[in-house]
C-alpha cells in the first residue's frame, strides 16, 4: 500500500479532504466538524447507510476521519462530494432548527473543527425524528396495500366458500414424487425447526458484535410462534379432511402456522442479508419470497390448511415482521468497520 496524503476535493470549501489509499474502492476522509462530535457522527453513518453505492463505513469524532468502502466503479471524488453534500445537509438543517445565538455556535464549531456544539444533541434529535417519520410512512404504505390484500382475499374466499374445491382442485396434482418434494418444502417451514434455526442463528458467530439484530431475530421467532399458537386456539378451527393426511398435524388450522412463522423468520433474515448485500438484494428478496409461496403451496397440497388459513398466516406474520423491522432500524446500528 503506498503512502497516504490528502488530496484537495474540488468546491469543497475545506469541509472534506481525501486521503488516497492504493486499494481502489477503499478511502478515508477528514471531515472537518467531525472531531469530537457525536451529533455529526451518528448524521453522516445514518445518511451513508441509505446510499447503495456505499458497502462499508466507520466514523470517527475522535480522529475525524471517515473510512469508506466502497463499489468500485465509483471515483475518490464521487464519495467525497456525497460527504460533502451530507455535510451541508446538516448544516442546513441545524441552522434552521437552533435559535440565532446556537447557529453562531454551531457554524463555528463546523468549520472550524475544534469546538464541540453543546446543542448537538437536540440538533440530531430534531432530525432523526423527521427523518424516521418520514421512512416510516413510506414503508407503511406498501405493507398496508399488502395487508389489505391478503385480509380482502380471505374474506372473499371466506364468503364464497371456495376453501373446498380449491383444495379438490389441487389434489389432482398428486403424484408419490410431488408428494416427496412437498414433504420436504414443508418441513422447512415448520415451525418449531424454524425457531429452533432462528434462535441458533442469533447465537452463533455471524451475528458476533450484532446483538441488536440477533435480539430482534430471536424475539421475531418467538413471538411470531406464540401468537400463533394463541390465535389457533382463538380461532378453532378445524382441519381439512378431504383426503386422508400423509403427515402427522395438530388439531388447530387457523392461521396457518406455517405461513406465519415461515413469512417472519425468513422475511426478518432476508432483510438482514439485502442490507448487509445490496448489491444481491433483488435475489435474496425474490427467492426469499419464492420460498415463502411454496411452503405456502405445500400446506394446501398436502390438504393439511385452507387457502383462508395461508392467507390469513401470510397477513398477521406480515404485520409482525414489519414491527419487528421498525424496532430494529429505530434502533439500529451502522455497518462498522475498524476507523484508521
Amino acid at each position: 500500500m503506498g503512502t497516504p496524503h490528502f488530496h484537495k476535493l474540488p468546491n469543497q470549501n475545506h469541509w472534506v479532504q481525501a486521503i488516497h489509499t492504493a486499494v481502489k474502492g477503499r478511502a478515508r476522509y477528514k471531515v472537518n466538524g467531525l472531531y469530537h462530535s457525536e451529533a455529526l457522527k451518528r448524521y453522516l453513518e445514518s445518511r451513508l447507510l441509505e446510499e447503495e453505492i456505499i458497502l462499508r463505513f466507520s466514523a470517527n469524532s475522535y480522529t475525524g476521519n471517515v473510512l469508506v468502502i466502497f463499489h468500485p466503479d465509483n471515483s475518490l471524488n464521487t464519495i467525497g462530494l456525497l460527504i460533502q453534500d451530507i455535510l451541508l445537509d446538516y448544516r442546513q438543517k441545524s441552522s434552521k432548527s437552533l435559535p440565532s445565538t446556537a447557529v453562531t455556535k454551531e457554524n463555528t464549531a463546523f468549520v472550524g473543527g475544534n469546538n464541540r456544539n453543546i446543542s448537538d444533541s437536540a440538533v440530531l434529535s430534531q432530525i432523526s425524528m423527521q427523518r424516521q417519520l418520514n421512512q416510516t410512512g413510506s414503508q407503511l404504505i406498501p405493507v398496508l396495500g399488502a395487508v389489505g390484500a391478503l385480509v380482502c382475499a380471505t374474506g372473499l374466499l371466506y364468503a364464497y366458500n371456495l376453501d373446498e374445491a380449491i383444495l379438490l382442485l389441487i389434489q389432482r396434482l398428486h403424484t408419490p414424487l410431488r408428494d416427496r418434494i412437498m414433504l420436504s418444502i414443508t418441513f422447512m417451514g415448520d415451525p418449531v425447526v424454524m425457531l429452533l434455526s432462528s434462535l441458533g442463528l442469533a447465537i452463533s458467530p455471524l451475528f458476533y458484535n450484532r446483538r441488536r439484530q440477533a435480539a430482534i431475530l430471536g424475539i421475531a421467532g418467538v413471538g411470531a410462534t406464540l401468537l400463533n399458537c394463541l390465535m389457533k386456539l382463538l380461532f378453532g378451527r378445524a382441519r381439512p379432511a378431504l383426503w386422508k393426511h400423509i403427515i402427522k398435524v395438530g388439531q388447530h388450522s387457523f392461521p396457518s402456522g406455517h405461513a406465519m412463522v415461515s413469512i417472519v423468520i425468513y422475511g426478518f433474515t432476508s432483510y438482514l442479508l439485502a442490507k448487509q448485500f445490496p448489491e444481491w438484494r433483488f435475489w435474496i428478496y425474490g427467492l426469499t419470497i419464492l420460498l415463502i409461496a411454496a411452503i405456502g403451496f405445500s400446506r394446501l397440497y398436502l390438504g393439511v390448511h385452507w387457502l383462508t388459513d395461508v392467507t390469513a398466516g401470510y397477513g398477521a406474520g406480515l404485520v409482525w415482521l414489519i414491527a419487528c423491522i421498525l424496532s430494529l432500524e429505530a434502533t439500529r446500528n451502522p455497518r462498522a468497520i475498524p476507523c484508521e
